[in-house]
């Protein structure tokens, strides 16, 4: 055991964090049948919606308008009357979704990453927070890294990134929970190489990382026939982790790869565990919906947290895919993700109205060689775009196969069109887009 950890559960102690406690907690509540998880869940869930009525102005009309509030008690029959909270209502409404205690829970302020559109502002607090650490700390622990041993995490955040200067706090913090961030905000060739070379020296039991800056760095690593430091594993977030990107990273450094699920307004909502059979959900931090049928249902989230601007039933932009029946080998009993496919920005439209995964454009793709890194984007329902920044010359052959591809699905009269750039921003959030439909629903 590293004689860090010892040191910064003390630290935590001695403070009055409940970080540990909150682990603690959910230890004890994955082990619980489920019938136990989901009474578990009920209570808190009752206990941030009281709350919300009590304190909330928002929510205090809303509320008993949905039949959950009566004579001051809760009640969930109803639960899924609430109307669903969208980025334009909590604009619209601003701090009348802020509790009035709000200034007493230590609240500070973050926005959403914008892969869905402009970006929305909210508050957290002190609660969430630890909430938000604790769960990080119990998926490094489910994979095999424990507090205090050696990580990376290569984040491409331009607000988490881009500040000026560390606080003295914060650099204590990242020594003793002994993690090093590296900049993926932007990545040229000397940066790649100097990538490779501090996880050489740092030699991570693990990294945590967003999907497409570590999918460039083994592309790099791939093509320049480079030795690299195999982790015990890599958590891969802040993106769709397609199947070839998985395959692909974890050749190259020769080690399992993980997905989890989360975004900022709600923290981590699901990891998969060493088996990989779907994510786990987190009961405890939040109560998930997925509205609608097929495999493209919209994500619903509750966070059972923050009780600064509660959250309830508030569509994250996601679509995805579970099934609560599904056992795991591990044997845990929280609910289930099967698949989360991305964005609902992601799901691309044809003029017959059918929905199509954005994923098919990309398959198009594979195997050309000019191809060095592409988004592809739906402008109209008869009108694909595909904005690439080529390696070497473009062979017209191949560009008419892409363009057949497209037409295959989107109907011969789609125009298909290739824009060559030098290069393709990712969001303010680091996030990076493979595929974007602009066409309103």
């Amino acid at each position: 055991m590293s004689w860090r950890k010892p040191l910064i559960f003390a630290g935590l102690y001695l403070t009055g964090s409940k970080i540990p406690a909150y682990l603690k907690e959910i230890e004890r509540i994955e082990k619980l049948p489920p019938e136990e998880i989901k009474k578990y869940q009920d209570e808190k869930l009752k206990k941030i919606l009281l709350h919300a009525y009590n304190n909330v102005p928002y929510y205090h009309k809303v509320l008993p308008n949905a039949g959950v509030i009566r004579n001051g008690k809760v009640n969930l029959e109803n639960f899924n009357r609430i109307p669903i909270l969208t980025k334009d209502i909590i604009r619209e409404e601003g701090k009348n979704l802020y509790s009035r205690d709000y200034k007493k829970r230590k609240p500070y302020e973050n926005t959403s990453g914008g892969s869905t559109g402009e970006p929305v502002k909210f508050i957290q607090d002190k609660m969430y927070w630890q909430m938000n650490i604790a769960n990080k700390l119990y998926f490094n622990r489910l994979l095999g890294k424990d507090i205090g041993e050696k990580e990376i995490n290569l984040w491409g955040s331009e607000r988490d990134i881009f500040r000026n200067t560390l606080s003295l706090k914060e650099k204590i913090t990242n020594f003793l929970y002994n993690r090093a961030f590296l900049n993926a905000y932007k990545m040229d060739n000397i940066k790649l190489k100097n990538f490779v070379s501090e996880i050489n020296k740092v030699k991570p039991v693990s990294m945590w990382v967003y999907v497409e800056a570590i999918e460039i760095i083994a592309g790099f690593i791939e093509d320049n026939n480079l030795k690299t430091y195999s982790p015990e594993f890599i958590i891969v977030t802040a993106g769709t982790l397609f199947p070839e990107i998985r395959e692909k990273v974890e050749k190259v450094f020769n080690c399992p790869v993980y997905n989890q699920y989360g975004s900022r307004e709600v923290g981590p909502i699901a990891i998969e565990c060493k088996y990989k059979q779907g994510l786990h959900c987190f009961p405890w931090s939040q109560k998930l919906e997925l509205i609608g049928r097929g495999d493209l249902k919209n994500v619903i989230v509750t966070d059972l947290t923050n009780y600064s601007m509660p959250l309830i039933r508030y569509a994250i932009g996601d679509v995805g895919d579970s099934s609560d029946s599904r056992i795991c080998k591990c044997g845990r009993h929280t609910l289930f993700l099967k698949d989360i496919k991305g964005r609902i920005t992601n799901i691309f439209i044809n003029k017959k109205g059918t929905a199509i995964y954005g994923s098919y454009f990309r398959h198009a793709l594979f195997g050309i060689e000019w191809v060095k890194k592409y988004q592809i984007v739906q402008k109209d329902y008869n009108y694909i775009l595909y904005r690439v920044v080529k390696f070497g010359d473009v062979k017209k052959i191949e560009l008419e196969k892409i363009s057949k591809f497209v037409k295959k699905i989107m109907g011969d009269d789609c125009k298909v069109e290739f824009e060559f750039v030098d290069e393709i921003e990712p969001l303010k959030s680091g996030k990076y887009l493979y595929t974007m439909s602009e066409v309103k629903r």
